[in-house]
């Protein structure tokens, strides 16, 4: 499989993924002309991470929510392979995070990685080729809430056109000027961005 078209399925959100996953069977859009509050309504969302303040605040973040908790890698494991999730948010570190959005991207539920410890270029690439459908800092963990609902909006697809919107200057900053170009992976991808995604910045229909 080439890298284009490895680009290409990993920012369509189509059948084929990485590891051969399909998108997620359990996340739905919203009902049309449902408020953009009410987007996450009744969304099971399980979060991972080894710090019980950050899970307690991702919690209280997502009242609406049905939110699932896990601490470590085994009991995370165990939910994933027993429920079903409409969102699944990881934890990079402390809880083999990588392994996680593997088994995650396989059950087929759209997965955000969250980290501080691991905001690399490396593991952002990591996780944009394991399937992530987004990757945020922890510094901007209070606006995780608007991030989800655009997860659910694109019906569960990649937003990594709106993360590198928003977040581009922040990834300039904290990784160096010209870390894209360091790399040619980021530039093959933000072109294939461009490619499939429509004039609102949301993912055309394939």
């Amino acid at each position: 499989m080439g890298l284009s078209f490895l680009l290409l399925l990993l920012v369509e959100g189509g059948s084929e993924t990485v590891g051969g996953a399909h998108p997620s069977p359990a996340l739905r859009g919203p009902d049309i002309g449902m408020a953009p509050d009410k987007v996450l309504k009744d969304k099971t969302v399980l979060v991972v991470d080894d710090e019980q303040d950050v899970l307690d605040a991702i919690e209280q973040m997502l009242p609406l929510c049905i939110v699932d908790r896990a601490s470590d890698y085994e009991t995370a494991l165990d939910r994933l392979l027993s429920y079903t999730y409409d969102i699944v948010v990881l934890d990079v570190m402390g809880v083999n995070g990588f392994e996680l959005l593997k088994r995650s991207v396989n059950r087929g539920f759209p997965t955000v990685m969250l980290t501080a410890h691991a905001l690399t270029p490396e593991a952002l690439k990591k996780s944009i080729k394991l399937g992530a459908v987004s990757f945020l800092p922890k510094e901007k963990m209070a606006e995780l809430e608007t991030y989800l609902r655009d997860v659910v909006l694109e019906g569960g697809k990649p937003i990594w056109t709106k993360i590198f919107d928003r977040l581009g200057s922040f990834f300039d900053k904290r990784f160096g000027p010209g870390w894209k170009e360091r790399d040619h992976f980021f530039e093959e991808f933000e072109d294939a961005l461009k490619q499939t995604d429509g004039p609102d910045g949301t993912t055309r229909s394939t």
